[in-house]
């Protein structure tokens, strides 16, 4: 292990201590941009190396498709930071004051979290967007993006540090660990404590128990994404078949996508047939419970608990008929992971009912779960959802890599 990790660590610190203003911030994005466009050419050949790397080590069309960038995904990740541009600071905020009865003033106050580590696979996107975002909320970041990536997460990285050094602010802001070596990984879970402040895992299941296993810091992430679209009794078909080929089809290989379809038993009979036959004709596979079996005409496969628990990240997809809200409910709180889940209804008391009672970090009503995929609720970008019932929940972007302290002004007070 040639690499060394304690001087990365403690230059993270020392630049986490350095601190700059929101207008510094916001000039060091906007540079970054620039260099982004600039660098076109530089970034595509590179990732032409790592699309090579993948087919060698025969990874799967969808994770090759994950970690392909061209010009339209270059553009989405500078609309993602000039996004992030737009959004005010979210250090120094004042989030509550208040007066006690001996006049002392306290004010509840944002700040920085500190050294985070985010571990993340294939998506060179990733590097762009958690730079941005823990560097324009105060924090100093360390990236370890995955193998598969390593030369264009290696560029993007570097442009990043070069916007830095170009506006005159310390470049290990940002600091990328230039090894495949896995061994690095574990060595910064278990042994950093005291320089690290947040670990945040971005990847599969393997990736996350890695972390879950090994950290010696808090970490704030999710397991896996088994999503659910439930379509009640009082839902409009029409709604409810462009809805779930959007929430399953979209994009199958993404936490956000749906797994499960929930059918409420009266309007099961109706709707099974056109729903799960838009699912079909688009090449998604059916694993479907009994009454699903008797009631769809096309193809399907008989599913078994171990498919209620399956996050397939394909075009594969389990279906069953539930009692109720009640009932579906009760399934997603078995069965799920607390990501994301749907209904689809026009009966408000049964959308209430759903929001409030399912554990999930996102409840979603008439929309599709894929909306839980970064960039769709106004944050700029995200470096991820979080399932921790502690906060912070669901979409974390940039206010949401804050911590905060109390501020308390006195007269010359003393206790009594």
């Amino acid at each position: 292990m040639s690499l060394n990790l304690e001087k990365i660590v403690k230059n993270s610190r020392i630049a986490f201590e350095s601190k700059i203003d929101s207008i510094k911030k916001d000039r060091v994005l906007k540079k970054f941009v620039n260099l982004l466009l600039k660098n076109k050419k530089k970034i595509l050949k590179e990732n032409r190396k790592d699309i090579k790397f993948a087919k060698k080590k025969k990874l799967k069309e969808n994770l090759i498709k994950r970690l392909e960038i061209n010009d339209r995904k270059i553009n989405d990740i500078i609309n993602s930071i000039n996004q992030i541009i737009k959004i005010k600071d979210p250090t120094n905020k004042i989030l509550e004051k208040w007066k006690r009865p001996n006049k002392l003033l306290i004010k509840k106050v944002t700040v920085p979290i500190g050294v985070i580590a985010v571990i993340y696979e294939s998506r060179p996107n990733v590097t762009s967007d958690v730079a941005s975002l823990c560097f324009k909320s105060g924090n100093a970041v360390i990236l370890r993006g995955g193998s598969e990536a390593f030369y264009t997460n290696k560029i993007i990285s570097d442009l990043f540090r070069k916007s830095l050094e170009n506006c005159n602010v310390n470049k290990n802001y940002v600091q990328f660990i230039r090894s495949k070596n896995r061994k690095i990984v574990d060595k910064l879970l278990s042994s950093m404590k005291g320089y690290i402040d947040l670990v945040i895992p971005r990847g599969g299941k393997s990736l996350v128990k890695k972390v879950d296993q090994l950290s010696s810091v808090p970490y704030i992430g999710h397991l896996e994404g088994i999503c659910h679209t439930f379509i009640d009794k009082k839902a409009k078909l029409k709604m409810a078949i462009k809805v779930l080929e959007n929430a399953k089809m979209r994009n199958t290989s993404i936490c956000g996508a749906t797994e499960t379809v929930l059918f409420h038993n009266k309007i099961a009979k109706k709707f099974t047939n056109p729903v799960l036959n838009k699912l079909q004709k688009k090449g998604c596979t059916i694993y479907g419970d009994k009454k699903i079996r008797r009631l769809f005409l096309g193809k399907s496969n008989l599913a078994n608990k171990k498919n209620w628990s399956t996050e397939y990240l394909s075009s594969k997809i389990s279906a069953k008929v539930v009692d109720d809200v009640s009932d579906a409910v009760k399934h997603i709180n078995q069965f799920g992971t607390m990501h994301t889940d749907a209904i689809i209804t026009t009966d408000k008391k049964a959308a209430n009912y759903f929001l409030k009672n399912i554990k999930s970090s996102i409840g979603i009503h008439n929309s599709s779960t894929q909306f839980a995929d970064g960039g769709e609720f106004g944050f700029g970008a995200e470096v991820g959802i979080s399932t921790n019932n502690l906060p912070p929940r669901g979409p974390v972007g940039l206010g949401q890599l804050v911590s905060y302290k109390y501020k308390v002004y006195g007269t010359g007070q003393i206790r009594k």
